[in-house]
């Protein structure tokens, strides 16, 4: 277990006796037993970092938080990557201009918990709780609080999907789909297959690099079952990619489960195109597919995290001459008002003619191209 980060004196001696007691997590672990010893409370945290608990928990009222040992055990340093994706700040409080649900997610619910935007497939919430409760969740407004997430409103979700012949596609999101337990997500999946129209099933889920631990054998030996059945998961940053990580990560692709990642686009953690371009890399060297990079959405509580387009147009030109295209994902926006995810990219097309088109590289080398 290697230090959190080294403070002088006593705050030194503060983290190392935590980091000590951390050493009963070991990758074999229970994740029951990891995701019980969560930190939930600002003075909780306070008793185990060098934070003031006073400043953050107006901000924990508000947003709740859970940081599970082994996703703390990432930090290396005070305000490093793992650190501002996990610890509650002061800014949270601080979005005027951003709104709970830019996105009208809400709107679009024809039943609680479940998005119904575009014409073949559904979102769906089948939990409201994280194994960690990151910083920057796009659902701030929902995650942690009870009474979001029913039996009644899986229910409900289940039977609108059965009712529209037109919904060929699911996505499983939260919270976390995989913090429910076997047996649930085991009748959930089944309850899927047994509608005759529906192909595909999606997992969206941050466990495989927030609590490794919870992708056990058992779980998946029953995810095979329901094939096909593909796993989006989020690493944000190349510290997240762990030896559990991959472990996690071989066992769903050993059992033939497709694995794509949607990382986020973040000030402060993955900003920079050569921290990015390591991220990808190491993506693929565990057989995850990097899939989308999101540019962060306005979403109140989060705004400190976003960066500008510019930003991400610069990474994504920065990932297509540095790696191989199976490595270079997609950099999206979604688009306020319930209007769906739109690609940007940087602009190669300099000028269109009868003759063809002059086009610049990723290097900013001039080409001619006919056409």
């Amino acid at each position: 277990m290697k230090h959190l980060y080294v403070y002088p004196g006593k705050e030194k001696t503060k983290v190392e006796a935590f980091i000590r007691s951390l050493y009963k997590f070991t990758p074999s672990e229970d994740w029951h037993n990891i995701l019980t010893a969560s930190i939930v409370s600002s003075k909780d945290l306070g008793r185990r970092l060098p934070i003031d608990p006073d400043g953050i928990t107006p901000v924990t009222k508000r947003y709740p938080m859970r940081i599970n040992p082994y996703y703390l055990s990432l930090i290396s340093e005070k305000d490093d990557p793992v650190w501002k994706q996990a610890i509650p700040d002061k800014r949270e409080l601080n979005d005027p201009l951003f709104t709970d649900d830019p996105l009208n997610e809400e709107s679009q619910s024809p039943v609680p918990g479940l998005t119904h935007r575009y014409p073949d497939r559904v979102l769906f919430l089948v939990s409201n709780h994280c194994a960690l409760y990151c910083r920057h969740c796009m659902r701030k407004r929902k995650v942690g609080r009870p009474g979001v997430v029913t039996a009644t409103t899986i229910d409900q979700g289940i039977d609108y999907i059965t009712a529209n012949p037109a919904i060929k596609d699911v996505l499983l999101s939260g919270g976390d789909p995989l913090i429910l337990e076997d047996s649930a997500i085991e009748s959930l999946l089944g309850r899927l297959r047994r509608i005759k129209h529906l192909d595909i099933i999606r997992i969206h889920t941050r466990m495989p690099c927030t609590l490794p631990q919870r992708i056990t054998p058992d779980l998946v030996n029953i995810l095979k079952r329901f094939h096909p059945l593909y796993i989006n998961t989020q690493f944000n940053h190349p510290a997240e990619i762990t030896p559990q990580a991959a472990t996690a990560c071989a066992l769903l692709a050993d059992a033939g489960i497709p694995l794509g990642c949607q990382s986020v686009l973040l000030k402060g953690v993955n900003d920079a195109p050569a921290v990015m371009q390591q991220l990808m890399r190491m993506l693929l060297k565990i057989r995850v597919k990097p899939y989308y990079i999101h540019h962060g959405d306005p979403i109140k509580g989060t705004g400190h995290f976003r960066t500008s387009i510019e930003t991400g147009l610069r990474i994504m030109q920065n990932l297509r001459g540095s790696i191989s295209g199976m490595g270079v994902p997609h950099y999206m926006i979604d688009l306020p008002g319930g209007g769906g995810k739109v690609p940007l990219l940087p602009e190669y097309i300099i000028k269109k003619g009868n003759g063809g088109l002059t086009v610049k590289n990723q290097t900013g080398k001039i080409f001619e191209y006919p056409v």
